[in-house]
């Protein structure tokens, strides 16, 4: 019922910055959770950040103090500013929306199971 679209990816070296963009379209809900994630090549998918309808955030240790997640609701839109970019950081990050996380403890926001709807993902490169 919902559908996203990553934007924003590309290739930076170690230290840059990069902005990745989420456009949702179709159904809209009062009390939502959307959220980013990653993808490193061989491992596992893993929770980032997430921001909820009353913009509540919360955030993955491993960037902390580094990335800042924001919406701009009127616009259907979510951002991922990510700065002092790592190799580590190297994935293919989605965005992802759902409206069950809305009501789930705080730290099941980073749980990729805990979204129904998925963007096509955008690939970020961080090279030392």
């Amino acid at each position: 019922q919902v559908q996203l679209v990553a934007s924003g990816g590309g290739s930076v070296q170690s230290g840059g910055s990069l902005k990745l963009s989420c456009a949702a379209s179709g159904s809209r809900y009062s009390n939502y959770c959307m959220a980013w994630f990653r993808e490193p090549p061989g491992k596992q998918r893993e929770g980032v950040a997430s921001i909820d309808s009353d913009g509540r955030t919360i955030y993955a240790d491993s960037v902390k103090g580094r990335f800042t997640i924001s919406q701009d609701s009127a616009k259907n839109m979510m951002y991922l500013l990510m700065n002092s970019l790592k190799p580590e950081d190297t994935a293919m990050y989605y965005c992802a929306a759902g409206t069950r996380p809305y009501y789930y403890l705080m730290e099941y926001r980073l749980r990729q199971d805990s979204y129904d709807n998925w963007g096509q993902g955008t690939r970020v490169t961080v090279s030392a």
